[in-house]
């Protein structure tokens, strides 16, 4: 068996630009796309910005390796959880030759994030069961915000929905 017969017989080799079967090595954007769940202009701007890196073939497509796949859905669950690109790009950074989380890194990582998840939560929380009621925001439209905000007190603490985002 010759050595193109070998790649396909186990799967490695594609079809080169020009139709004809060959070792072409990397995902592609479509097909890294399709396993990640990430648009492929998500990914060409991840690249952008150095989140991850491809090669290119002869004709300029993009190639990724396998373990990209790992990185972005890395990225995704990240940005999933609320963590910033910038906080993203910190965990990243932080990996030895910049390499992939594994398990060991996941759970460091995950737990330095575990206080800023923790106050997202109690946030959420308060926003679930005070939803109804007069938030601080200082519209002072509700027929509430009289009795929790009499005269825009609130508003002397800062922009925003301030009974939310300072649990009073």
């Amino acid at each position: 068996m010759t050595e193109p017969d070998r790649s396909l017989a186990r799967g490695l080799a594609r079809l080169t630009p020009a139709g004809r079967p060959g070792n072409v090595e990397g995902l592609t954007i479509g097909e890294l796309s399709a396993r990640t769940g990430v648009a492929p202009s998500a990914l060409r701007f991840y690249e952008a910005e150095g989140l991850i890196t491809s090669s290119r073939t002869s004709g300029g497509q993009r190639r990724y390796t396998r373990d990209t796949l790992r990185r972005v859905s890395f990225m995704r669950i990240a940005q999933q959880v609320g963590l910033s690109l910038g906080d993203i790009r910190r965990a990243l950074a932080s990996l030895p030759e910049h390499r992939t989380p594994n398990r060991r890194d996941w759970e460091r990582l995950s737990s330095s994030w575990r206080p800023q998840l923790d106050a997202r939560i109690r946030l959420l929380e308060r926003l679930r069961d005070d939803l109804s009621g007069c938030i601080g925001c200082g519209c002072l439209s509700l027929t509430t915000c009289p009795l929790y905000n009499p005269d825009d007190v609130l508003g002397d603490r800062g922009p925003g929905a301030r009974i939310l985002l300072d649990g009073a």
